[in-house]
């Protein structure tokens, strides 16, 4: 279950699935925060950004996702993930925690991420 790239339509429901959360759930924002959301094994999914400079910072999250059983995707910037989250700056990578109103959408976007 390592990272997966994933269509246009896609990236736009994970971050619909985002932004839904954000007001209605629980997300954690930033690398150290993701982290400990995946190792305590509380992340329902996690995004993480392509264009992390540089790229060590996040290169663990998918093999510990993956250890963990949580999907994980990539999307192409850290400046959309971070407006999506509500971060007035870019961010390598969030983990939604509690889905709130956007559960169905959570659960649709994992199946989709399971079936690429």
């Amino acid at each position: 279950m390592a990272i997966k790239e994933i269509s246009k339509e896609l990236v736009e429901e994970v971050y619909e699935a985002i932004e839904v959360a954000k007001t209605t759930g629980k997300i954690r924002k930033g690398t150290n925060e993701t982290t400990k959301a995946i190792e305590r094994g509380i992340a329902k999914l996690v995004v993480v950004a392509k264009d992390v400079t540089p790229p060590e910072i996040t290169m663990h999250m998918p093999l510990l996702a993956e250890e963990k059983e949580i999907p994980c995707v990539q999307v192409p910037s850290k400046e959309e993930l971070g407006v999506t989250a509500g971060l007035g700056v870019g961010t390598a990578s969030i983990a939604i925690v509690e889905a709130g109103e956007a559960k169905d959408l959570l659960q649709e976007v994992i199946k989709k991420i399971q079936s690429t």
